[in-house]
């Protein structure tokens, strides 16, 4: 889900890095002391799960896990998963730095919208939890691959066949974050009830 250098239209990249910017501003403001090494913990989970690259078709898809990110870190999900791009990016050339504000949003922003959809349901019992988190993992990877098909579209609209192309190659992940996202949930709830504040 990464989107390279030289892909993005000046416009575009402006506009992610302006709603990145906000977004980890905000984050940062919201991180306290007592979280910042759960924060790290959860940017290096991201950092080395989408280091993981499946070809499919033309694209190559990995794990994101910004749904379950986004459950335990709500607005700081912004500033982790900025840094861990920002490490991909100048390490290994995954993305790029032109494209880091557009990535950082594609990936965080539904992190965050899935924190405030899904939050106060997974505290529940039972299957409302259960389909909550399944949820959560699903759309965030959905949402992303929406942002990350509105990016190249609003870039170049001959894009428009690879945009398919990637959101399409996303389903299989949508899926397993899903079970990803479900099985971390009631694995904290049995061990960490504490961390899905």
């Amino acid at each position: 889900m990464h989107i390279a250098e030289g892909v993005l239209s000046g416009p575009v990249m402006a506009t992610g890095f302006a709603v990145a910017a906000v977004g980890v501003g905000i984050g940062l403001k919201k991180l306290d002391f007592e979280h910042i090494a759960e924060t790290g913990i959860l940017s290096a989970t991201f950092f080395v799960a989408s280091l993981v690259h499946v070809p499919i078709g033309p694209a190559n898809v990995h794990l994101i896990l910004n749904g379950i990110i986004g459950l335990l870190l709500g607005w700081t999900a912004f500033p982790a998963i900025a840094v861990a791009l920002l490490l991909q990016a100048v390490f290994f050339q995954f993305g790029g730095l032109t494209s880091l504000g557009a990535n950082t949003v594609i990936m965080a922003l539904p992190a965050v919208i899935c924190y405030y959809l899904f939050a106060p349901l997974i505290r529940k019992q039972g299957k409302v939890s259960a389909v909550a988190a399944f949820a959560c993992g699903f759309l965030a990877v959905f949402f992303g691959t929406i942002l990350l098909a509105g990016a190249l579209y609003f870039s170049n609209e001959n894009f428009f066949e690879v945009a398919s192309i990637a959101a399409s190659a996303h389903i299989p992940i949508m899926i397993i974050e899903g079970f990803i996202t479900l099985f971390c949930v009631g694995f904290l709830k049995k061990v960490k009830p504490e961390m899905l504040r």
